[in-house]
C-alpha cells in the first residue's frame, strides 16, 4: 500500500469512527449549530476532515459517550479532533451560509424553506407532513419530519416560487452545486411525485440547478417521465431497511410498499433516468445484517441503482432515540465490500447528478469507492 493509499485508507477509518460514534463538543463556541428534527442528517454537524466535507453526530445519547472531543476552533475555525486524549485529526467547520440571512418579502426566513447540508448541497422537504407520521402505529420509528416544524424552524408547505427564490440566491451567494427536495408521502397513489414536478419546474426555470427528487414509488410508472420532465436529473426511493421483518417492525406503514414494488420501481426508473442516477438510502443498523444489506445492494447495482448505506444515527423524540448505533467494525466490513462491489460495477458517487449518494457526507462510502 502506498502513502496515497495509506493516508485514504486511515481517513475512511477515521469518517466510519466518527459517524457511528459521533463527536463531543459545546455547541455555544461554534459558529454553526447543528441540525434538529426534520429530514435527512438531523442531530448533525458539518465538518470538513482532509478535504471532505462530512455530516457527524453531536446531538444525540451516543455522541454525548463518543470517546471523541473536539477542541474550540482557533480563529481560522479549525478545532483539533482527540480521542484519549491524543489528536488524530483537524477540522473545520463549514461558514454559516449567507443566503441565511435573507428572507422572502412576506417575511420567511430563507432557512425555513431550504437549509445547506454538508458544504453545497441546497436541500428541502417540500411538504413537513406525512400521512402516517401522526400515528405512531404506523410512522416510521425513525423520522423526525415535525420536529422542526413544531419547533418553528420551517414551514408546512413550500411553494415553488419560494424555493425557486432560495436556490437562486444559495447558488449566486453560497455557490451550491446541487439541490435535494424530499417530501413527506401526502397520498397513496403519487406519493409526492406531484409536487416534486411543480417544484423542480419552478427551481430550473430560475436557476441551472441540479436536482434530486425523493419519494416512495408512485402507483403508475409513468411519473418517472413526468419528474424527467419537469428538470429532475436523479431519483432517490429510500428502503432504508431491506428485509421484510425489519421492514414491519421499523416502518409498519412504509412497509406496505413491498419490496418487489421498489425493485419493479427502480427498473422503470433507471429505464427513465439511466444507470446511477437512481439511489436508494439504507440504514445499517436497524436490524438487517451485513449479509442482507449486501445481498440486496448486489441486486441494486445489477439493476444500475447506488445503495447509499449509512449508519442508523437516533434521533431525540422519536421512539428509536435510545436505540444504539451501529458498531463501527461493522460499518467497516458493510462499506468495504460494498464499495469493491460499486467500483466493479462502475457505479461512482462522482457521477451521479444530484442528491444524497453525490453528496456522499453521511456516509463514508465514497471513500471505499476506491
Amino acid at each position: 500500500m502506498n502513502q496515497s493509499s495509506s493516508v485514504e485508507s486511515l481517513s475512511s477509518q477515521l469518517i466510519t469512527d466518527l459517524q457511528s460514534l459521533g463527536l463531543r463538543l459545546v455547541e455555544t463556541e461554534y459558529g454553526v449549530a447543528g441540525r434538529r428534527g426534520g429530514a435527512g442528517p438531523s442531530d448533525h454537524k458539518a465538518v470538513t476532515l482532509g478535504g471532505r466535507t462530512v455530516m457527524i453526530p453531536i446531538s444525540t445519547a451516543s455522541a454525548s459517550l463518543s470517546p471523541f472531543v473536539a477542541d474550540s476552533p482557533d480563529a481560522q475555525g479549525n478545532s483539533l479532533i482527540r480521542r484519549d486524549g491524543h489528536t488524530v485529526a483537524t477540522i473545520t467547520f463549514p461558514r454559516q451560509p449567507r443566503f441565511y440571512g435573507l428572507q422572502t418579502l412576506d417575511g420567511i426566513p430563507y432557512s425555513h424553506i431550504a437549509t445547506l447540508h454538508a458544504a453545497d448541497v441546497l436541500a428541502t422537504t417540500v411538504l413537513q407532513s406525512c400521512i402516517r407520521y401522526s400515528n405512531r402505529q404506523k410512522s416510521c420509528q425513525f423520522c423526525a419530519i415535525g420536529q422542526s416544524l413544531e419547533a418553528g424552524r420551517t414551514i408546512l408547505r413550500k411553494t415553488p416560487e419560494q424555493l425557486a427564490e432560495v436556490a437562486r440566491a444559495a447558488v449566486l451567494l453560497d455557490n451550491v452545486k446541487h439541490m435535494v427536495m424530499t417530501t413527506g408521502t401526502p397520498n397513496i397513489t403519487d406519493r409526492g411525485a406531484a409536487i416534486l414536478c411543480e417544484s423542480a419546474i419552478a427551481v430550473k426555470a430560475a436557476v441551472d440547478l441540479p436536482i434530486q427528487g425523493q419519494c416512495e414509488p408512485p402507483d403508475d410508472d409513468s411519473w418517472f417521465e413526468r419528474m424527467k420532465a419537469a428538470g429532475i436529473d436523479s431519483l432517490g426511493m429510500h428502503l432504508e431497511a431491506v428485509t421484510p421483518e425489519v421492514r414491519a417492525r421499523i416502518m409498519p406503514g412504509k412497509a406496505s410498499v413491498t419490496l418487489d414494488r421498489y425493485m419493479n420501481a427502480f427498473d422503470a426508473a433507471v429505464a427513465v433516468f439511466g444507470r446511477g442516477q437512481v439511489s436508494t438510502y439504507i440504514l445499517a443498523g436497524l436490524g438487517d445484517t451485513a449479509e442482507a444489506i449486501l445481498a440486496v445492494s448486489e441486486q441494486l447495482v445489477n439493476k444500475g441503482v447506488y445503495p447509499f448505506v449509512v449508519p442508523f444515527i437516533p434521533i431525540t423524540g422519536t421512539p428509536l432515540e435510545h436505540h444504539p448505533s451501529p458498531d463501527p467494525r461493522f460499518m467497516r466490513e458493510l462499506l468495504q465490500p460494498l464499495g469493491v462491489m460499486l467500483k466493479q460495477a462502475g457505479l461512482r458517487s462522482v457521477d451521479v447528478k444530484a442528491g444524497c449518494a453525490k453528496c456522499g457526507a453521511c456516509s463514508a462510502l465514497s471513500s471505499y469507492e476506491d
